[in-house]
């Protein structure tokens, strides 16, 4: 009501996930059927989501004639977000102090010329958030292939890239396999690790309610008791406003930081010696001979196993873990979900690939309640890799780029997040180019990412919000605003439509319904195209796919798997469904045509002597890097974020008392980074573990901390030491 006013609310949160309205700019979950939406088809945070976007705050000409650069880089990230909408194209000119107005053509012509200026289009990044629609994706990564260069970094990089490398290795597919029904009517075990559904992904609440009412159970494994795993109350049911709720998790594993390889592979132990104590019982051997590979290693290295490391790392009883396995034993259909949680330590990908061994012994995957499920955090952080957003997309989808467009598209692998600031920190880049989000904040090693963009001679990012990425600048730097998924899109053949993908493979439509917040906003898709027509005239048809977004769904159909008459499927309620061949047919596109059991040892961070294991965490008041408010419902917190949760027994170790202010250490091979003024609180972590929320806590992370094979920046087990704060910073 504060940001929208009541009639632009009610007009804006009833059209939210529904059929002729716009998908939630926050998470990737899935809708239900459009026969089974509710009326108020969101949760709170999209619902904070929706208003942050759809404020009716502006940040004008005046605003930056009033701040200059150094006055706003001494804000924080939730005071800049929160004075309002960009409202028109801004410039900052060499050694200028204040970003000044600029014109739409200016703007363009100016990026056009610099681009066209590189000695080599390899020093050029263009990165793309998750809340980018597939066209505006497929139009960027054809703008990129076009100027020569496949140096096209995301968000995923830095979230679900582990992942997909995992999936892809072992089943071929790097992407879940389960949709919103196998959960509410057919799985009987749904175990969620390293993901808090609570804050993160509400709406996956109520799919789990239903799975509970049904009979289900659930195993939640995540080293910090959180919300969403307790007694869930309903706010759309009477039931759930007036009863008791429903208790959620059956068991909950309080598993030490990156201990869930451990677990998994406790778990894997488990059932296989209870197969060779009763040969035929357990595991089915007919799904692992007809469709797997790789068994009798993986077995072997099970078999091999010291209980006693096991429970070290994982910090879970053997007792415990086997009481998991009979819960196993009980379920015909089984699904692990995970997010972050999971993906962003140094052993994510090995950690995931463990949790395909565990659904290959049952036959977890191809039959209805069963399967992998990555839970994606940003609304169309799936669809933009679909669309080839990514810098090593295969052969066979450059080819098809190449016979759709005429031209002979990169083949070289570009660079990733990690590779891209490096590139900028060594003087490798010359511009960079941001399709939404907030790089400076979402990537690790903040004062090392700050530093590479300013070394670039022209940062240029495509945004509605102003944030802190924004005052981390080139030589000269653009702001373009966009409009937002709430807004209309109207463009020379009349008023158009975006489509996006979910976390089940759903691609669907989103229809904005209110006014732009602006004359001077241009789609995400429109100042693609304009910037495609003057880099190179209209020789790939950038004005058509302008005009009309129906023309690039044609290109997609015929460059993009699984998007076959994608004009028509889209416009049906509720969109289609991708092809998943291990899902659809237990096909399995691998290397071998079978899925791939993996050995996968366990392993874990050192931790020194009177250091901690800290993991990066999510308040309630927030989604990615954005900060909707400094309190944490959930958590009890108030009024501030720089927080630390600490085990009751680790403070006394430590000589400290909740409350203490304190400095955060991270230990790295390359030198230490300090983190100054958090409020110590204690906590219900696992002994030597820690939490904190990022961004803030990012500044630890390292720069060449990194996932094994996925790059992914390892932000869930950071090695720290804690001292006395100086009061560097305010909590």
């Amino acid at each position: 009501m504060a940001e929208m006013g009541p009639k632009r609310s009610l007009q804006t949160l009833l059209k939210v996930n529904h059929v002729d309205g716009f998908d939630c700019p926050s998470c990737a979950w899935g809708d239900p059927d459009p026969d089974h939406r509710k009326i108020a088809e969101f949760c709170e945070n999209g619902a904070k989501a929706v208003a942050w976007e759809a404020t009716r705050k502006r940040v004008d000409a005046a605003f930056f004639a009033e701040h200059s650069v150094a006055d706003l880089r001494e804000r924080d990230g939730h005071w800049l977000e929160s004075q309002g909408r960009l409202t028109q194209p801004m410039h900052l000119a060499p050694g200028a102090t204040h970003y000044a107005p600029i014109s739409w053509e200016d703007a363009l012509a100016l990026t056009a010329d610099r681009l066209l200026g590189l000695a080599d289009p390899n020093r050029a990044v263009f990165y793309t958030s998750g809340r980018t629609s597939n066209e505006a994706a497929f139009l960027y990564q054809l703008l990129a292939r076009r100027l020569g260069t496949n140096n096209l970094p995301d968000c995923s990089n830095m979230c679900h890239e582990s992942s997909g490398e995992a999936l892809s290795a072992t089943i071929g597919v790097g992407k879940g396999l389960i949709t919103i029904s196998d959960i509410t009517d057919y799985a009987d075990l749904i175990i969620i690790v390293g993901q808090n559904p609570g804050t993160c992904h509400p709406r996956m609440l109520s799919a789990l309610e239903q799975a509970k009412r049904r009979g289900a159970r659930i195993i939640a494994a995540n080293p910090l008791p959180e919300a969403g795993f307790g007694r869930y109350h309903n706010p759309q049911t009477a039931r759930g406003l007036v009863g008791p709720g429903t208790q959620l998790a059956d068991r909950w594993l309080p598993v030490r930081i990156n201990g869930d390889l451990a677990l998994f592979a406790g778990l894997n132990r488990t059932l296989v010696d209870r197969e060779d104590s009763q040969p035929g019982s357990v595991l089915d051997h007919h799904f692992i001979d007809r469709y797997c590979d790789g068994f009798e290693a993986a077995a072997t290295s099970w078999r091999a196993l010291d209980w006693s490391q096991i429970e070290t790392m994982a910090g879970l009883p053997r007792r415990l873990i086997e009481d998991c396995a009979a819960d196993v034993l009980a379920a015909d259909s089984v699904i692990v979900c995970w997010a972050m949680g999971l993906t962003q330590h140094r052993n994510a990908v090995a950690t995931i690939r463990e949790i395909v061994n565990f659904l290959l012994l049952r036959g977890n995957i191809g039959r209805p309640g069963a399967g992998p499920a990555p839970i994606r955090g940003h609304s169309n952080v799936q669809g933009d890799r679909s669309m080839g957003i990514w810098e090593r997309m295969p052969q066979p989808f450059l080819d098809r780029l190449r016979d759709e467009f005429g031209f002979d598209p990169p083949r070289a692998h570009g660079l990733d997040t990690v590779g891209s600031i490096k590139a900028m920190r060594d003087g490798e880049v010359d511009v960079f180019m941001g399709l939404g989000g907030n790089f400076a904040a979402a990537t690790p090693d903040t004062q090392v990412t700050e530093t590479a963009l300013a070394n670039c001679a022209l940062t240029v990012h495509v945004a509605t919000k102003l944030n802190r990425s924004h005052l981390c600048h080139g030589t000269e730097a653009l702001l373009l605003p966009c409009l937002g998924r709430t807004e209309r899109d109207r463009q020379v053949s009349g008023e158009q439509f975006v489509t996006v993908e979910d976390t089940m493979a759903m691609v669907h439509s989103s229809h904005g319904r209110l006014l732009p917040g602006s004359p001077h906003l241009r789609s995400e898709v429109a100042i693609v195209a304009d910037l495609g027509h003057a880099l190179f005239g209209d020789d790939l048809g950038w004005r058509g796919m302008r005009d009309d977004y129906a023309v690039i769904r044609r290109h997609i159909e015929h460059v993009c798997p699984g998007f076959h008459a994608y004009e028509e499927r889209v416009r049906q309620p509720g969109g289609f469904m991708l092809p998943r061949a291990p899902r659809d047919s237990r096909t399995f596109p691998t290397s071998t045509g079978k899925a791939q059991f993996t050995v996968n040892p366990p392993t874990a961070p050192e931790v020194p002597p009177g250091h901690l294991l800290l993991t990066t965490v999510r308040s309630h008041d927030q989604f990615n890097t954005t900060v909707y408010g400094l309190d944490d419902r959930y958590r009890g917190i108030k009024g501030g974020r720089r927080v630390v949760f600490l085990n009751r027994k680790d403070l006394r170790d430590l000589h400290l008392h909740d409350g203490d202010l304190v400095d955060l250490i991270s230990v790295n091979p390359d030198g230490e980074r300090r983190a100054p003024g958090f409020r110590a609180v204690r906590y219900p972590t696992p002994r030597g573990c820690a939490a904190a929320y990022y961004p803030e806590t990012n500044v630890l992370v390292a720069l060449d901390s990194t996932a094994e094979t996925s790059n992914t920046p390892v932000t869930k087990s950071i090695v720290i030491r804690i001292e006395p704060s100086d009061g560097g910073a305010s909590v």
